[in-house]
């Protein structure tokens, strides 16, 4: 199917938090959300960053289908995709919305305005 690039073996994919200006920009909803970036190895990036942009042209969603930790299946929306060449083969660069209902913002009162503060999170638990 067009509307969706799936993985079809291997183990679930590792969803990334991003941390990129121009790539938090692409998810902005009012639903806790967080935009994610995980790394797919394929043996047709191009093709499927020509289907991504396929889609996107018209006005459609595409989907990443995959099944998660616990073996079920799960699909994510795909906001940004590139491929890459590497040594070991091309590798496939998703951005990926993932909306998360078990997500908790934790703010530290004892942090300063100071800009050196980290914002690490863990998006899969």
């Amino acid at each position: 199917m067009d509307d969706r690039i799936t993985i079809i073996e291997g183990p679930t994919p590792l969803l990334e938090p991003v941390q990129d200006g121009w790539a938090l920009g692409l998810n902005e909803t009012r639903h806790f959300s967080h935009t994610a970036l995980t790394r797919l190895r394929t043996f047709n990036g191009p093709a499927l960053v020509e289907r991504c942009y396929r889609r996107w042209r018209e006005n459609a969603p595409i989907n990443l289908h995959y099944r998660d930790e616990l073996g079920l299946e799960a699909t994510a929306p795909i906001l940004a995709a590139r491929s890459v060449e590497t040594d070991e083969g091309q590798v496939l660069l998703l951005w990926l919305h993932i909306e998360r209902s078990d997500m908790e913002l934790e703010i530290d009162s004892n942090d300063s305005d100071d800009d050196t503060a980290d914002d690490d999170f863990d998006l899969l638990e």
